[in-house]
C-alpha cells in the first residue's frame, strides 16, 4: 500500500488524514496468473491500482485464438472496466490477469464517499480518468491512422515493458494483426 501512496504523492500532496480515510476503503485483492476477475455482463464495482502484475482487457470469442485484446494495464497503473464502473452497467468485455497480480481496489460506493469527504479525492479521480482516457484515445487514433507495423513500433517505444511481459499472441491482437503477421513485422524491423 505504501507504493500506492508514493504513486499518489507524485501527483498531489497527500495529507495523513486524507490518506488514512482513503486507504481504509482500499481492499487488497490477489489473483493468480490467468484469472478472469471480471466477466462479460458483470458490473464493474472497482477501480484498482496494480501493485504487482498485469491485466489484459479483452472480448472473448468461441475460438480463444480469436479473442480481441484491446488493453493492457501493468504494475503502477490503474485498471478497471471503466465504462461499466462509471455507469454501473454490465460490461461487454473481460479482465484477466497475465501473471500473478496484486490489486488495491476501491468500490464505486466508497470512491463516491472519498470524493465527498477528502481534499485529494476529486484530484485523484480526475487524474485517473484523464490517464485512462488518454490511453484509450491514443490507441483509437493509432488504429485509424497507423499501419500495423507503426502500431507495433509505437507500442515498443511507448510501453517497452509490454513487449517484454506480454505474450505475442495478445500483442498481435492488440495491434490488430494475426500472430503470423506480427512475426513478419518483427522480422522486418529487427
Amino acid at each position: 500500500m505504501n507504493k500506492f501512496r508514493s504513486y499518489l504523492e507524485a501527483i498531489i500532496d497527500v495529507n495523513d488524514a486524507d490518506w488514512n480515510y482513503f486507504s481504509s476503503r482500499l481492499i487488497k485483492r490477489e489473483f493468480p496468473k490467468k484469472s478472469i476477475f471480471l466477466n462479460i455482463s458483470e458490473v464493474e464495482n472497482y477501480i484498482s491500482f496494480i501493485e504487482k502484475g498485469g491485466v489484459r482487457l479483452f472480448i472473448p470469442k468461441e475460438d480463444e485464438e480469436k479473442d480481441i485484446t484491446f488493453g493492457f494495464c501493468l504494475q503502477d497503473e490503474f485498471v478497471s472496466a471503466y465504462d461499466s464502473f462509471l455507469t454501473q452497467t454490465p460490461t461487454l468485455y473481460q479482465l484477466e490477469t497475465l501473471m500473478d497480480t496484486t490489486l488495491w481496489s476501491i468500490s464505486y460506493t466508497d470512491l463516491q464517499d472519498v470524493y465527498k469527504t477528502t481534499e485529494i479525492g476529486n484530484t485523484v479521480g480526475r487524474f485517473t480518468s484523464e490517464k485512462l482516457f488518454l490511453i484509450k484515445s491514443k490507441r483509437e487514433q493509432s488504429l485509424l491512422n497507423d499501419t500495423a507495423e507503426q502500431r507495433y513500433i509505437n507500442l515498443f517505444q511507448d510501453r517497452p515493458e509490454i513487449i517484454k511481459l506480454i505474450p505475442l499472441k495478445y500483442i498481435a491482437s492488440y495491434i490488430g494483426v494475426t500472430p503470423q503477421a506480427l512475426s513478419r513485422i518483427r522480422k522486418r524491423i529487427s
